[in-house]
C-alpha cells in the first residue's frame, strides 16, 4: 500500500497537558471516546498518539481498550524520542510502558532532545493522517502549533474543549 493509502486511514491526536485542561479527565475521555468512535464509524483504523501525559495518553489507553473489544484498529505511537518519559512521575511512565508494550506499531520521529522535537513529532503525526482530533482550550502551546500546522496542510480538524 502506498503512503497516500494508509494515510487515508490514520487519524492523529493532540491535547493539552493535565495541569492546562479546564475539564475533568472523565469528561475528556468520554468525549475522545465519542470521536474516536465516530472516526471508526468512517472507516479510519489506525490512531495516532505522540504519547504525552494526558490527552494523548488517555486517547491511547480508550483505542487499546476498543481493540480488546474486537474493533479491527490499531494505535501508533509516535514518540518524539527514545527516554521522552524519563522525568515523569512512576504512575505515568507506567501507563507509557504499558502502552508502547501494546501497541501495533512505536515510531521514535527524533534520534534525541532537542527543542524542535516536539513540533517535529506533532508534524510528522499530522503528515501521515487524513483528521486530528483536538483536545484544546484556546491557549498558545504545543497543541495550538499542532491545530495551526494541520489547517495550514488542509488535514481537518475533530475540536473537543479542553
Amino acid at each position: 500500500m502506498i503512503e497516500s493509502e494508509k494515510r487515508a486511514h490514520r487519524v492523529c491526536f493532540t491535547g493539552h497537558r493535565p495541569e492546562k485542561l479546564t475539564r475533568s479527565e472523565k469528561a475528556l475521555r468520554k468525549d475522545l471516546e465519542k470521536e474516536i468512535r465516530q472516526a471508526i464509524a468512517d472507516g479510519l483504523n489506525v490512531f495516532i498518539t505522540g504519547m504525552a501525559r494526558g490527552v494523548d495518553i488517555w486517547a491511547a489507553q480508550i483505542v487499546l481498550s476498543l481493540r480488546d473489544e474486537g474493533y479491527p484498529i490499531k494505535l501508533m505511537c509516535a514518540c518524539p524520542y527514545d527516554g521522552f518519559e524519563v522525568g515523569w512521575k512512576q504512575e505515568w511512565k507506567a501507563q507509557y510502558n504499558t502502552i508502547l508494550a501494546a501497541a501495533d506499531f512505536v515510531k521514535y520521529v527524533c534520534e534525541g532532545y532537542s527543542r524542535s522535537c516536539f513540533q517535529i513529532r506533532n508534524e510528522w503525526m499530522v503528515n501521515h493522517a487524513i483528521r486530528v482530533i483536538a483536545v484544546f482550550n484556546g491557549e498558545q502551546s504545543g497543541t495550538k502549533n499542532t491545530i495551526d500546522y494541520a489547517s495550514k496542510v488542509g488535514v481537518p480538524i475533530a475540536y473537543i474543549d479542553g
